[in-house]
């Protein structure tokens, strides 16, 4: 495939039902290792669908040449932007659909196809949609390097062919290859046969190969791109003070290893070597130890002192090996991580050999007591590990059916609490409102509306700030100077993202017949560019999307293109200045450059576009666009009735009035509309109007329709119009020209007008067209860039504190199952919607509180930034627990935090840190990839909070050392006490960027 995959001409396509068929079907094959799939844009598709389900060819929602400018970095090189989700931002599709869509359709001028490769990896075959980016070059020049992609399937030997084909490396040199990481730490690369995914190469890094000297010596006996190897060997620090390198977007494997790393009893069980005596190398449901053992490399490592930061490079391959979810360097959720690792440590260590069968009993009316022991002794008998001593506990599950109120009772295991936050029925919406009124700019206003609400709720919400009836609001999602989405007041709310661009039009007719049904109209605006092609016989422009889109009402009937354009005059009276009367000109000069033009185009009488030409009126043109990448954030549409500029409208319409109107008549309408474009392409089909002209029956026959909606004395001049074009004395020219189009802002669907009047029945899209010195001459930029802030946007946000003994409220909360997850009721031998509660039983020496910050409803995705206030010490348990028979027995319900897990970012990306307290030395710190950091206890509780690890007080051992006093005599790099002003809850100057 070449690097531009645009054919230039587009097949014609089979029906709409036949395209949904074959395409579906091809999406559905399986993925085998090789096969290659294209990424296409979510919006796109997302239109082509709602295109083929219409069922109608000439439907508004036709999606245009394939488009994929949102998932590129840049339009120069192409490269695909970072953090990019399926089936949000791109959907992928088998190589025979994307040639058929491509065939049909065609693709935007320049850009290249996305393809990529389907790769057999451990435990999974998948599409790899980010290949590792890395760089080359020899010890003897550092700074020359290359970039290549590789695929994670690729071998190390691949990446040693390179290196010497680009650097002209003899083949009988004999070399050796290093990597090196992001933080200057290299590695050897020794086997050539392991994969690009088992060494564990990501983006960004450098691989170094070494040419051996002729006297049979290295260069050097390290590469000299590594840390001072006697700085790290002579290193002596706090045991498990100790950073671990970021591997590309492993933040979150970080943050939850320093978690578990500062859980002392699962620690002192790795570094005393217990875990060599259990060891299970046997059970179906573990990962024969592997697991467990790279798991406590990175331990005895981290607490081995001499480590400024250490490389979880084996451990990361072995995740990989085993959880295919975790392969590659996408970014991952540190509790799914952590929850991966409990389960595989466990199942690594079970002492339990051979699990036997137990068949689960509910408790039948027995007392809870028996109950609960029961279910502890059935699941030691099953599950019996350092993981089970240390992080399970039990809890009480009840389920009551709705029909017949049957109990059902049972006790379960669980290695950590997952608990809820409160969260708001309400949700805070940011729009811009449009008002009819044209002095007035948008005006931004964050409202409140109900989370589970539909766009009524928000035109209601915006109401009562503005006073404008909601039957006149039209809500849209704008996206690329077009609108992307015009929402039906019943859709759901929760289809709205935070980050969509939502503007609110107050709506109004501009034209006659109030009475008469109306239709919004979408007005989009574009530059033509000032390429013209006289050679085809037809005109061909390049068009871009700019500005912000409008919608107005109009009467279904009786709107003229004359109408629309006074219309759109007041509209954007704002920010486009009127023409004067200095500016028209002699009928000869017209004349003149008319037939010049006639002879350069074998007839063809087109002056539109022309900044010389002298129209009455506004001309339409079919022209195929492209979109402009640009996404604007204000609007600048303007009101239909101007009162500050009503002195020049009239001078305007006198002036009109006083001349005849070339706008209307027949043959000047159709040049208006002639010829198409097609992004600089010929475009000729489905226009005959560009290089005919009609006849005089045909010119008597739209001369009568528009003499009844036209002035008297624009008909009368009609009238004296032969069988060809006149020319009045002197006539105004047009700011703009206007044209039928698609949704998208693109005219390849033959949408071109034949008359001087609008048909709305399948196509309410229309672009305003722009000469280029025509806009830079009378459409001021910064003013329509312009909006104002309504006061509601001074308002701070205020952000929401709760208890965690709240959150443990509501996860003991009675609730109603969902749907997707009913219960067997044995009596009514059906699944029912039972209510069911959960109570703490008993709990675990260490306990994992993970607070459900990620909100997923059929209403609302969102990132919950709540402040949940947690104590680090004495958080009492004991009225969570269902009263037990009290003994001396039984341990206090009384826990002490030692480390916290935090999220910084949104739903799609983000950052992942931790904060833990040193067994040793009683010390916090604060751990961010390959940086620690002192920290205070007053730092730790932040709105970044999202997994909390507690220690019961009984389990505790006091500090065996004193903690250290923070010092500007220690290494750089390493721990540094400083903070940075305004970093709420951040111990160090750390930068919360994305990884």
């Amino acid at each position: 495939m070449a690097a531009n995959s645009s054919t230039g001409s587009a097949t014609e396509p089979p029906g709409l039902e036949t395209q949904w068929r074959e395409i579906d079907n091809l999406n559905q094959q399986q993925l085998r290792a090789g096969d290659s799939w294209y990424l296409l844009d979510k919006r796109w598709y997302d239109q082509w669908k709602e295109y083929v389900h219409t069922g109608d060819q000439n439907s508004s929602s036709y999606p245009g040449k394939i488009d994929n400018t949102e998932l590129y970095e840049d339009l120069d090189s192409y490269h695909l932007k970072e953090r990019l989700t399926e089936n949000e931002d791109f959907v992928l599709v088998p190589a025979e659909a994307w040639h058929k869509l491509l065939s049909w359709y065609d693709m935007m001028d320049d850009q290249p196809p996305l393809e990529r490769k389907v790769v057999d990896l451990p435990s999974t075959v998948k599409v790899e949609v980010y290949p590792v980016e890395i760089y080359l070059c020899l010890s003897s020049n550092l700074e020359s390097t290359v970039s290549a992609r590789f695929s994670r399937a690729d071998k190390i030997h691949a990446i040693h062919q390179k290196i010497r084909q680009h650097f002209n490396v003899s083949e009988t040199a004999e070399s050796r290859l290093w990597m090196r990481n992001t933080d200057t730490s290299s590695e050897r690369l020794r086997n050539l046969n392991m994969t690009v995914l088992d060494t564990c190469l990501s983006s960004g890094m450098t691989v170094i190969m070494e040419i051996r000297n002729a006297d049979g010596t290295w260069p050097t006996s390290r590469p000299q791109i590594m840390r001072n190897s006697a700085d790290e060997d002579s290193y002596q620090g706090p045991p498990g003070v100790c950073g671990l390198t970021n591997l590309g977007n492993t933040c979150f494997m970080n943050s939850a290893l320093q978690c578990l790393s500062n859980t002392p009893p699962l620690t002192e069980y790795f570094l005393k070597n217990s875990y060599l005596e259990e060891l299970n190398f046997t059970n179906p449901l573990g990962m024969k130890g592997e697991i467990a053992e790279a798991y406590a490399d990175v331990i005895k490592q981290m607490w081995s002192g001499r480590h400024y930061s250490v490389v979880p490079r084996v451990f990361k391959t072995k995740v990989g090996h085993f959880a295919s979810q975790f392969l590659g360097y996408q970014q991952h959720d540190s509790q799914e991580l952590l929850s991966f690792l409990l389960d595989g440590l466990h199942e690594d260590l079970n002492r339990v050999k051979k699990k036997e069968y137990i068949e689960l009993r509910d408790a039948d009316g027995r007392p809870d007591q028996e109950v609960a022991e029961e279910a502890w002794r059935n699941h030691l008998r099953r599950n019996d590990s350092v993981i089970v001593d240390t992080f399970h506990g039990l809890f009480k599950s009840t389920l009551v059916c709705p029909q017949c109120n049957k109990v059902s009772v049972t006790f379960d295991p669980f290695c950590y609490l997952s608990v809820p936050l409160p969260v708001s029925k309400e949700r805070v919406m940011e729009v811009f409102y449009v008002s009819l009124d044209p002095t007035a700019k948008p005006t931004q206003y964050r409202l409140i509306v109900p989370k589970a609400g539909r766009v009524i709720d928000l035109c209601t919400a915006l109401s009562q700030a503005t006073g404008i009836h909601p039957s006149q609001m039209a809500v849209a999602d704008v996206f690329n100077h077009h609108f992307y989405r015009i929402y039906q007041t019943d859709e759901f709310l929760s289809c709205i993202l935070d980050r969509d661009d939502i503007f609110v039009y107050q709506l109004s007719s501009g034209c006659v017949d109030q009475d008469g049904e109306e239709v919004v109209m979408a007005i989009y605006m574009r530059e033509r560019s000032h390429y013209r092609d006289y050679g085809s016989g037809g005109n061909s422009y390049g068009t871009s999307l700019f500005g912000h889109p409008l919608l107005i009402s109009v009467p279904r009937a009786q709107c003229t293109r004359e109408d629309l354009y006074q219309l759109l005059l007041k509209r954007l009276a704002r920010y486009v200045r009127p023409l004067d009367p200095s500016e028209e000109v002699e009928e000869e000069e017209e004349e003149e450059e008319e037939e010049l033009y006639k002879a350069q185009t074998n007839g063809v009488s087109d002056d539109e576009g022309e900044e010389d030409s002298k129209e009455a009126g506004p001309s339409k043109k079919k022209e195929e666009t492209q979109e402009s990448s640009q996404t604007e954030e204000q609007n600048n549409c303007q009101s239909e009735a101007s009162p500050s500029s009503e002195g020049e409208e009239r001078a305007e319409e006198e002036e009109l009035s006083s001349e005849p109107d070339r706008g209307s008549s027949t043959e000047e309408g159709q040049s208006a509309c002639g010829s198409t474009d097609t992004n600089s392409q010929d475009a000729t089909d489905g226009d005959q109007s560009a290089g005919a002209e009609p006849s005089g029956k045909e010119e008597e026959d739209e001369d009568e329709d528009e003499e009844e909606e036209e002035p008297a004395s624009c008909a009368q001049a009609n009238k004296r119009l032969p069988g060809r074009r006149r020319y009045t004395e002197r006539r105004k020219k047009a700011l703009f020209t206007m044209q039928a189009v698609n949704s998208n802002g693109t005219t390849e669907r033959g949408m071109g007008e034949t008359d001087g009047s609008f048909s709305f029945s399948s196509q309410p899209y229309i672009a305003i067209d722009w000469d280029p010195d025509m806009k830079k001459k009378y459409y001021n930029e910064n003013e329509a860039e312009k909006y104002i802030k309504d006061q509601s946007m001074d308002v701070p946000h205020q952000q929401t504190t709760v208890q965690l003994q709240e959150c443990l409220e509501l996860f003991t909360t009675v609730e109603t199952l969902e749907e997707e997850n009913p219960w067997y009721c044995p009596t009514c031998k059906k699944h029912q919607l039972a209510t069911k509660k959960l109570d703490l039983w008993s709990l675990p020496e260490v306990l994992i509180i993970h607070l459900k910050r990620f909100s997923y409803t059929k209403y609302s995705r969102e990132k919950l930034d709540t402040i949940v206030e947690f104590p680090l010490r004495d958080l009492d348990f004991s009225g969570f627990l269902l009263k037990k028979t009290v003994n001396s027995t039984e341990p206090p319900c009384r826990y002490d935090l030692i480390a916290v897990s935090n999220h910084y970012g949104g739903l799609r990306d983000g950052h992942y840190t931790s904060y833990a307290r040193n067994k040793d030395n009683g010390q916090w710190y604060y751990f961010d990839d390959s940086k620690v950091t002192y920290a205070r206890e007053e730092q730790i509780v932040t709105s970044a909070a999202y997994l909390l690890f507690y220690q019961r007080q009984d389990k505790i051992r006091q500090p065996t050392i004193p903690p250290p006093i923070p010092s500007s005599t220690q290494p750089e790099n390493h721990i540094s006490s400083q903070t940075c002003d305004g970093m709420d809850g951040a111990a160090s100057c750390v930068s919360m960027e994305t990884d």
